[in-house]
């Protein structure tokens, strides 16, 4: 039973916490549940789960300030359960810090898949010990980040990103390949995804975000991550 990746659901509706229990549970993940946001957080702490889902519209709190308070301290993988599918919605939970964003209702297959994405992204284990360009270090071994010596703090997705880059640091990476490999071959057409997330790197790793010089826009294609 402790083998098993561990799901904490934060959703006040009981039928869409039985709905995900018996569908996460049928796949062999262990389940814990939250109806508050308070909940949610608490347990998030405590019981340190592997993957969150969690709903956006609480009894005690909107769901983006929960996921804004998770991101404070962990980069546990978060998927957004919502109503909302207006794209505004979508990238503002993923500039928050989210990894996932699942529309309800959603299908038991689609969330499978979301959460096996999401976990697989969290722990691929890295083969090569560093890597550096300017003074920005990703240390594979260590998952963290540092510029100027400096720990940046990543999610697990802007994270998956960035070592994608750094392993093909000096490659142009097309949008479908970096969809690909960190999101699945389901997603190879989400290309908002790539600008989002790589927005967001640019923010936390370039010196200047409007004129980045470690990771190059390929016009029309994709990007690239700058070698000295």
């Amino acid at each position: 039973m402790s083998n098993k990746p561990t799901i904490l659901t934060i959703d006040d509706e009981v039928q869409i916490r039985r709905l995900l229990d018996m569908t996460l549970s049928s796949d062999g993940y262990r389940v814990i549940s939250a109806e508050t946001a308070e909940e949610g957080i608490r347990r998030g702490s405590t019981d340190r789960p592997d993957l969150i889902m969690l709903d956006l519209g609480l009894p005690d709190a909107d769901g983006l300030s929960v996921l804004k308070r998770i991101r404070e301290w962990s980069t546990v993988p978060i998927v957004i359960l919502s109503v909302k599918s207006a794209e505004s919605d979508i990238i503002e939970c993923l500039n928050a810090g989210a990894d996932d964003y699942l529309v309800k209702p959603f299908r038991s297959g689609e969330l499978l898949a979301r959460v096996r994405a999401a976990l697989r992204h969290h722990t691929t284990t890295d083969v090569e010990k560093s890597f550096q360009v300017r003074d920005l270090v990703v240390d594979f071994t260590a998952r963290i980040v540092k510029k100027s010596d400096a720990l940046v703090h990543l999610t697990a997705t802007e994270y998956s990103l960035l070592a994608l880059f750094a392993r093909n640091a000096g490659r142009v990476l097309t949008h479908q390949f970096i969809l690909q490999n960190v999101w699945g071959p389901s997603y190879v057409e989400q290309t908002e995804y790539t600008r989002v997330y790589v927005g967001q790197l640019r923010k936390k790793i370039e010196d200047d975000p409007s004129k980045p010089n470690i990771l190059l826009t390929e016009s029309g294609i994709g990007y690239r991550l700058a070698l000295e």
